[in-house]
C-alpha cells in the first residue's frame, strides 16, 4: 500500500495558506454581519445598497464555502488513507491518488486568488479597444480582439455588454467599448492593457504581402458610485445611432451617447438604453469610474517615483505579439509566456497569459 502521507500534508499546508490569503476567519465574521443586513425588512428600500450587500455576501460566502469544501475533502482523504493503510487495502490506491489530484487542482485555482493584489481586482471592468497603425488590417485585428475577449468571458461565465462599437470603413472596427461583469474580471483583464501587435499575410492585400498591424486595449475597473465630481463644461457629448439588435428604433433615432472628458481625453459610451437621457447617465457613471481610476493610478505612480520603484509597463506600451506568418506564435513580451496555438488564443484561451501576467506582477511587487 503506497504511503500518501507527504501528499496529504502538502495539501493541508496549501489549504492553510489559502485560509490566510482568503482571510477566512474575517470572512466568517463578515458573513454573520451580512446575513443580519440581508434579513433586514427595509434592505430593499435602497436598491443600490441592497445589490451591493447581496454581492458582498455572495463573494464572501463563495470564499468560505470553497475553503470549507476543500478542507473537508482533505479530511476525507486522510481518513480513507489511514483506513487503507491499517487494512493494507491496495485497491484504494487509485481512489486516494485521484482524490489528491482533484483537491490539488482545486487549490491551483484557488491560489490564483492570492495574486489579485489590486484594490479593484475583484470588480467588473470596462474595456476599450482601438485600431491603431495598419489601416484596414488594424481594424480587422481590433475586431478579432473584441471577439477574443467575448469568447474568453463566455468561457468564464462572465456577462458582456457592448457599450459602443464603431465599424471600420472596409472591415473590422475602428473602436469598441464593452463592460465585463463578474468577480475578478478587472484583475484578470489588467493583463490585456497595452498595445497588441499582429503579423500575418494580409487578407486585404491583393499581392499577399505580410502586414504588421496594431490595436490598443485599455481597461478600467467598474466602481460603484465613485465620489468624483465632473465639471459639465469639461464634457463634450456626441450622439449616434446604436449598433446591433434593436429593431426600427435603432434605425430612426440617435439615442446612443458618447461622452468625452476634454481635460483627460477619457471617453465613455452607452447604447444599451432606448432613451438618450438614460444612456447619458450610464456613460457618465462609466466616465466617473474611469476618472477615479486614473486619479488612483497617478497617485500610485507618484508614490512609486518617490520610493524609487520602476513603473510597470503602461497601457500604451506593446505587450503581446500574435504572429500568424511565417510561423505560428503568440508571445507576451513582459512574462515570456508563449503559445503556438494561435487559433485557440483568438478563440478565448487566454488563461495562461493572464495567470502568467499576475504572477509576473506579483514577483515585480515583491522585488520592489
Amino acid at each position: 500500500m503506497r504511503d500518501f502521507t507527504d501528499d496529504i500534508r502538502d495539501l493541508a499546508r496549501r489549504a492553510d495558506e489559502a485560509s490566510g490569503y482568503l482571510h477566512i476567519d474575517d470572512g466568517r465574521d463578515r458573513l454573520v454581519e451580512l446575513e443580519a443586513e440581508i434579513s433586514r425588512p427595509d434592505l430593499w428600500d435602497d436598491a443600490e445598497r441592497a445589490k451591493q450587500v447581496n454581492a458582498d455576501y455572495a463573494a464572501v460566502k463563495d470564499d468560505v464555502d470553497t475553503y470549507s469544501s476543500i478542507t473537508n475533502a482533505i479530511s476525507d482523504i486522510e481518513v480513507l488513507h489511514e483506513l487503507a493503510r491499517e487494512e493494507g487495502d491496495e485497491s484504494l490506491e487509485g481512489e486516494i491518488a485521484g482524490a489528491i489530484a482533484e483537491v490539488s487542482d482545486r487549490l491551483d485555482g484557488l491560489e490564483l486568488r492570492s495574486l489579485f493584489t489590486g484594490d479593484h481586482d475583484d470588480s467588473g471592468c470596462i474595456v476599450q479597444i482601438n485600431a491603431k497603425d495598419g489601416g484596414v488590417d488594424a481594424q480587422d485585428f481590433a475586431e478579432m480582439l473584441l471577439r477574443m475577449y467575448g469568447r474568453w468571458a463566455e468561457r468564464r461565465g462572465f456577462d458582456v455588454a457592448l457599450n459602443y462599437e464603431s465599424e471600420g470603413a472596409e472591415a473590422g472596427i475602428n473602436s469598441a467599448e464593452f463592460t465585463i461583469s463578474g468577480r475578478y474580471a478587472y484583475g484578470l483583464m489588467t493583463s490585456e492593457r497595452g498595445t497588441h501587435r499582429l503579423v500575418r499575410i494580409s487578407p486585404f492585400d491583393n499581392q499577399g504581402r505580410r502586414q504588421t498591424s496594431f490595436a490598443a486595449v485599455q481597461v478600467w475597473p467598474v466602481m460603484d458610485a465613485p465620489d468624483i465630481e465632473i465639471n459639465e463644461a469639461d464634457i463634450r457629448m456626441e450622439v449616434f445611432r446604436a449598433s446591433g439588435a434593436g429593431g426600427q428604433h435603432v434605425n430612426k433615432t440617435s439615442s446612443a451617447v458618447r461622452l468625452i472628458h476634454e481635460p483627460t481625453g477619457l471617453v465613455a459610451s452607452s447604447q444599451e438604453e432606448r432613451s438618450q437621457l438614460q444612456n447619458r447617465e450610464r456613460a457618465l457613471g462609466r466616465l466617473q469610474a474611469m476618472l477615479a481610476a486614473k486619479i488612483e493610478e497617478e497617485h500610485q505612480a507618484e508614490l512609486d517615483a518617490i520610493g524609487g520603484k520602476q513603473a510597470q509597463v503602461g497601457w500604451g506600451s506593446q505587450i503581446r505579439s500574435y504572429v500568424m506568418q511565417p510561423y505560428q506564435m503568440v508571445k507576451d513580451l513582459r512574462t515570456e509566456v508563449e503559445s503556438a496555438n494561435v487559433a485557440g488564443i483568438f478563440d478565448g484561451d487566454l488563461d495562461e497569459f493572464m495567470e502568467g501576467y499576475l504572477r509576473w506582477r506579483r514577483a515585480s511587487e515583491d522585488e520592489s
